[in-house]
């Protein structure tokens, strides 16, 4: 096993191309995690690693570095820059396996037991105040330490004050000369017989790093924890190493980190002085309250947490970025301006704009243009009311369309002739946060993202005639925002070509979406304060998507309720269901009688070969409703906790004006409409 172990992770200098000697590291000498180059030789046949025995030590194949700083540290094995697979390979095979989080600690003690040298190694222990050479005499195991000495001759590095050899073997002694093997940094040995040492001791120091939770040996011991956290964590390190993440969601993973450990570590202390009191007193009383609301607080962060590290909900539900961009409101003169993008302008161009766009007869107000090379510029340079003509061209560029104020984009020619593509990583494409934002004849097309290819965080957008070339997901319509989009066309998504988040609002007509991962997913409640989307879906063409045309995302504990749900009849008054202009909008109907009209008006659009398309209509209104029934019997659940037995009966509805009807779902590898539980 340990031979598998280190010949997976070091056959990289006899299969490659030799790498340039490694920088040295900084003063604070933390090794930053990179992701190496790969190779054919990373990987070695499973005969070759199942039997230590027959392994035999060969020259070190790892790299080393040069510790930077006045003391003159010998060389240190370079191990932080291992592969995604070699770590993954390394705690699913050789460390952890199928343990459960409370066998953690014994699985890890086992594994460094076969491949660690117990003695005759030196290292460098690494501290955020001094470096100091140790050598090992012994290790304990059990207790993940190493039993040093003093190197001689006496190597220090101080950041805070100078440590005498007296002082440090004081505070060895206060110790017991044990150290935590994750502070531990082995010294190079170009003979290959501490390869071993050095990389077990990675494996330790990354994972006790970057993926244990002190909460973790409270989970339940059901689960693999390998599967359950180790994987998810150990992917999300890499996909931020990598840029695969946004910045912003970055930002709140690790609040979200530090804001849980916090509290975890306030629940231990309030735990231990209640274990520790044998009183029955009123304070102690309010003690097992606060206790009970910081593992409440706990258990959500917890969740949030787990969100993120989830690759396939980090996008779902684990981002709310907010955009900071302010709007500039109108001019102080109040002129309005035109800004006319185009690489070079010719007479009969100029010309045929200014008939087109510029000079229109009802259009009599004097209007100042202003000519741009770029479109990121010209909406940089946008107040309230203003409007942007891009002509044809190719634009390329490298920024965020960030558009805060009410103004009009749009295209003068077809969709394909103005072409607007984004190159190098960042968040977003176009991120929008104004009142009223319209968007059309434009061609989008989006390279190397990290986020959707729009972004609509509050406001009004509307997207007409468009097409949108994505990288990521597609189009993001945030709570309270609201999207209008007719007659374009969306492909290309490794996630879903529409994302509507809870409290939004979509309309959707004649548009097609396809060749995405998913169609639309529309995002059901994360949080019970969040009211349902609403969403209206004519005659669009949704086909040939990987899974479903449509997927409702929602909390397993919705799905718990369902069957409480088919015994109340007063819930499914809760949605109202606008199929024709012959409903009324004050009308509230059962649940029988809106898929009863909902299908009745789907037929009139429905022939012979649409079948499919009409059951993946009714398919998504029967979910809504079922989804916006149960929110409503929680709430008022809610409510009768709180000794509310009576309740508005307009407070209590989350009513979704929805218009599903005349959509074509073909071809989609899952079919029309799927339900997916967190």
């Amino acid at each position: 096993m340990a031979s598998g172990l280190v010949t997976a992770a070091c056959l990289e200098s006899d299969t490659m191309a030799p790498e340039p000697e490694p920088e040295p590291e900084p003063a604070g000498w933390t090794p930053e995690e990179q992701p190496a180059s790969g190779g054919k030789g990373l990987l070695q046949d499973e005969d070759s690693c199942s039997d230590c025995s027959n392994y035999v030590k060969a020259a070190t194949s790892l790299h080393s570095f040069i510790l930077e700083g006045k003391t003159p540290f010998p060389e240190i094995f370079q191990t932080s820059q291992l592969l995604f697979y070699e770590r993954f390979r390394a705690y699913q095979d050789y460390i952890l396996a199928d343990c459960k989080a409370s066998e953690v600690r014994e699985f890890t003690a086992e594994f460094l037991e076969k491949v660690l040298e117990p003695s005759g190694w030196r290292a460098v222990w690494h501290t955020h105040v001094f470096e100091v050479l140790v050598e090992v005499t012994d290790v304990d195991f059990s207790a993940l330490k190493a039993v040093v000495r003093l190197a001689e001759p006496y190597l220090c590095e101080s950041r805070v004050s100078t440590f005498t050899l007296e002082c440090m073997n004081e505070l060895l002694d206060l110790k017991e000369h044990r150290l935590p093997l994750q502070e531990l940094w082995v010294v190079f040995d170009d003979s290959g017989a501490f390869d071993e040492t050095a990389l077990a001791i990675e494996h330790v120091r990354f994972f006790y790093q970057n993926i244990w939770r002190n909460w973790d040996e409270e989970e339940e011991d059901e689960y693999d924890y390998f599967v359950r956290c180790v994987e998810p964590r150990l992917r999300l390190h890499y996909d931020i190493l990598e840029d695969r993440v946004p910045s912003g969601l970055i930002v709140d993973y690790r609040n979200l980190l530090s804001q849980c450990e916090e509290s975890y570590r306030r629940f231990l202390n309030l735990r231990s002085s209640l274990s520790n009191s044998n009183s029955d007193s009123e304070q102690e009383n309010i003690s097992m309250v606060e206790g009970l609301k910081l593992y409440s607080e706990i258990e959500q962060l917890k969740q949030k947490l787990k969100l993120i590290e989830n690759p396939l909900l980090r996008y779902v539900f684990g981002y709310q970025k907010n955009s900071n961009i302010q709007a500039k409101g109108v001019r102080v003169s109040g002129q309005k301006v035109a800004h006319v993008v185009s690489s070079t302008i010719r007479t009969g161009l100029l010309q045929s704009l200014l008939r087109d766009k510029l000079c229109q007869e009802s259009c009599r107000e004097d209007i100042e243009i202003q000519f741009h090379h770029d479109p990121l510029s010209a909406i940089n340079s946008c107040y309230e009311g203003d409007t942007v003509i891009v002509c044809p061209g190719h634009y390329i560029v490298h920024g965020t369309f960030s558009i805060a104020d009410s103004i009009e984009l749009e295209g003068y020619g077809l969709p394909d002739d103005v072409v607007i593509e984004k190159r190098g990583k960042g968040d977003t494409f176009v991120d929008c946060t104004g009142a009223d934002i319209k968007i059309s004849s434009l061609k989008f097309v989006q390279h190397g993202a990290v986020e959707g290819i729009i972004s609509i965080h509050r406001g009004k957008t509307t997207l007409e005639n468009c097409v949108l070339q994505c990288e990521t997901t597609g189009v993001t319509v945030r709570t309270s925002a609201e999207l209008l989009m007719k007659n374009s066309d969306l492909y290309g998504a490794k996630g879903a070509g529409l994302e509507i988040y809870p409290g939004s609002k979509c309309t959707l007509s004649d548009n097609g979406i396809h060749h995405c991962k998913e169609g639309i997913l529309i995002k059901d409640f994360l949080d019970e304060h969040y009211d349902i989307p609403k969403i209206t879906m004519v005659n669009n063409v949704i086909h040939n998507n990987e899974g479903y045309g449509v997927v409702l995302v929602k909390p397993t504990i919705f799905s718990d309720l369902q069957a409480n749900a088919q015994d109340e009849t007063e819930g499914n008054k809760v949605l109202k269901i606008q199929t024709s202009g012959e409903v009324d909008a004050d009308e509230k109907v059962d649940f029988e009688e809106i898929i009863q009209c909902a299908t009745d008006k789907m037929e009139l659009y429905a022939r012979t070969d649409f079948s499919d398309q009409v059951e993946g209509n009714c398919e998504i209104i029967n979910e809504l409703v079922a989804a916006s029934t149960k929110k409503g019997q929680m709430k008022k659940k809610r409510l009768s906790e709180l000794g509310i037995t009576e309740a508005d009966d307009n407070l209590m509805s989350q009513e979704m004006f929805i218009s599903i009807v005349g959509n074509q779902f073909k071809w989609n590898g899952k079919g029309s409409f799927g339900t997916f539980l967190f």
